[in-house]
């Protein structure tokens, strides 16, 4: 294949529409793990956009869902991160059509160079180590190869599948190697065959490559999901600052990881390998792991107190919660407001069957949180009885929420922070610290934060259904139905 045309800079390609649940309470549909900060101060979507932001990247293309649009805007906001396109998925159909669909976005807007493929839950702690690996990848992208990049395992891993090299790389080599194959997922024996041979990486799920080079690939081997991506595009529409893919084409598409669609079919496939540090913290165990410990293996985070403990993690998530641990060996405890996880470390990969369980018998906690987030900012519930619901509301500067009434409720609002601009009917209020204001039943009103610091209140909420669905929206900034 000939050389790529290509510009010095690379597209970074994010894939965040996924909801994980092994890292349950923590992760839950609403809020999936990609937008918790596991490790340190920042959130893994935040540190996956920072690690491939900079001189050398473009800015990047991220693929989600309409749930988490705003999420996103707003944690690349928070670290000063402009992105190029955010496109939303109808429906999750695994990483293959959302990677061809960033790629044909860069043929259509003719913007050339290397898309560099990442997911949003991944912790790589060594920046410039990534980055060096990345540009160590470049030079054979640009020449028409597909680049994946796996790590040199430290352990007989059965949780991650392997690649196979077409030979063992010689001491220090650190640069492209050509594929053998791709291996799933082994047993405990191959595992520890595969890491004694020197020949095996990681399948960290990371791709270099120019877009002309993938789509020829998906061309060839997934030709009919090329027609339906296409189409998608096609007829896709701008929504606020996202790129809304059209439902119906994408729900043609096979569900299909990029692995099965192209990589395994494709000849002109090669790896990087990557030794310094990598985690895809597939479950509470592998985010020990990444956690500061004492010499006893104690991994400790928020409030928690650990006496005599070994080989353990105590997690409190709320500041109001003391977690304390006494004589307790290989054990993982979370802590939240409204669940706490304890189990074995053994066991981690397991915590999945625990969110089965909690949909069986209509948990709520199973999928969702007491805070919910949403465009303007979050609430959450505090205390909900047969008629009536208290929540603290957090409105971020200049935000309002959507202009609406209820069939079935009441509302009572009073300010403990900042100041709220209240419409309730023809009347607007500015409503400060210490003051409240009543919403009857019916009232066509909107709350917003005309300040320049976020705004708190307390809403006490009356009447004989409770539930979000009983919002009837007049205007809405965010667009919403």
């Amino acid at each position: 294949m000939s050389a790529i045309d290509f510009n010095d800079k690379i597209t970074p390609v994010i894939l965040c529409g996924g909801s994980g649940t092994r890292l349950w309470p923590l992760s839950r549909k609403s809020y999936p793990k990609q937008f918790a900060n596991l490790i340190g101060d920042r959130s893994l979507f935040q540190g996956t956009a920072g690690r491939m932001s900079g001189e050398n990247f473009n800015a990047p293309i991220v693929l989600t869902n309409s749930d988490f649009r705003f999420i996103v805007t707003e944690q690349l906001m928070e670290i000063g991160i402009d992105p190029g396109a955010i496109m939303l998925e109808p429906e999750g159909r695994n990483t293959a059509p959302a990677i061809l669909a960033a790629a044909l976005w860069m043929q259509k807007h003719e913007q050339g160079g290397l898309m560099l493929v990442a997911p949003s839950d991944h912790a790589i702690p060594d920046v410039d180590a990534f980055r060096a690996m990345v540009d160590r990848g470049a030079e054979a992208a640009r020449e028409g190869q597909l680049i994946t990049f796996g790590v040199v395992p430290d352990r007989a891993e059965t949780g991650y599948g392997y690649l196979e090299l077409s030979r063992v790389p010689e001491a220090d080599e650190d640069g492209f190697i050509p594929l053998s194959k791709f291996v799933e997922k082994p047993d405990a024996d191959n595992a520890v065959r595969m890491m004694a041979s020197g020949q095996h990486l990681w399948n960290a799920g990371l791709f270099l490559f120019a877009p002309e080079t993938i789509i020829a690939a998906f061309e060839q081997h997934m030709p009919d999901m090329v027609g339906h991506v296409r189409q998608s595009l096609e007829e896709g529409k701008p929504d606020l600052g996202f790129f809304r893919l059209a439902q119906e084409p994408w729900q043609n598409l096979e569900d299909i990881s990029i692995d099965y669609a192209v990589m395994e079919k494709a000849d002109n496939i090669g790896a990087v390998p990557f030794n310094h540090g990598w985690s895809d913290l597939g479950g509470w165990d592998a985010v020990w792991r990444e956690m500061e410990q004492t010499d006893g293996g104690v991994a400790l985070s928020g409030a928690a107190t650990a006496i005599d403990c070994e080989n353990t993690m105590l997690r409190s998530e709320e500041s109001s919660i003391e977690v304390v641990g006494i004589g307790l060996k290989d054990i993982v405890t979370i802590a939240m407001a409204d669940a706490v996880l304890v189990a074995d470390a053994s066991r981690s990969q397991d915590v999945k069957q625990a969110v089965t369980a909690l949909k069986k018998k209509e948990a709520k906690q199973a999928e969702l949180f007491r805070k919910d987030h949403r465009p303007w900012g979050w609430f959450e519930s505090l205390v909900i009885g047969e008629r009536f619901q208290v929540k603290r509301i957090m409105v971020h500067p200049g935000a309002a929420l959507s202009l609406q009434s209820h069939h079935h409720r009441s509302e009572h609002w009073i300010v403990v922070e900042g100041t709220a601009k209240v419409t309730v009917d023809d009347t607007v209020t500015l409503v400060s610290e210490n003051q409240s204001i009543y919403v009857p039943l019916g009232a066509v009103h909107r709350m917003e934060n005309p300040g320049k610091v976020p705004m708190v209140l307390i809403e006490i909420q009356t009447g004989s259904y409770l539930g979000e669905d009983d919002i009837i929206r007049y205007e809405d900034v965010y667009a919403r139905d």
